[in-house]
């Protein structure tokens, strides 16, 4: 990423540009050109997001932006290459953990909202015994007839 970083901070001051003209020209944060200058991409929570600016950064500065993101991507694959199976594994399981904490809320277009256990629960005893009572039912009108 410093590689990247450093070619467009060189780009730019070349060509005389300021970071606040390029912020005010391309519509992005000032703090957000510091952060890609300065190569720190942990300040994105948005990876896709950040390839965004940065497209747009080095096409405003006469680069050519797919060459730019090629770089990018394999930055980003050096880095998430050498991350253990097992830490992902452990993030993926504490992303789901975080998840079912989460309470759902269903709308009218959506699937229907999870029924809680307890509801399930008496559904199941409340069908249950409106069938025991029909077979009570049948049961008496069949030995009556």
């Amino acid at each position: 990423m410093s590689e990247i970083s450093e070619i467009l901070q060189s780009t730019r001051e070349a060509s005389g540009v300021s970071l606040e003209e390029v912020s005010k020209d391309l519509e992005i944060p000032l703090l957000i050109l510091k952060q890609i200058e300065e190569g720190n991409i942990g300040a994105f929570k948005d990876i896709f997001l950040l390839k965004e600016y940065i497209s747009d950064y080095a096409k405003y500065l006469g680069l050519d932006p797919e060459e730019v993101i090629d770089e990018f991507n394999e930055y980003l694959f050096e880095i998430t290459s050498k991350i253990p199976m097992d830490e992902i594994a452990k993030a993926a399981k504490e992303k789901e953990a975080e998840e079912s904490k989460i309470e759902r809320v269903a709308s009218p277009y959506t699937k229907a909202a999870p029924v809680p256990e307890d509801k399930k629960a008496f559904v199941i005893v409340l069908i249950s015994t409106i069938l025991l009572s029909l077979l009570i039912l049948w049961s008496i009108w069949q030995i009556t007839n």
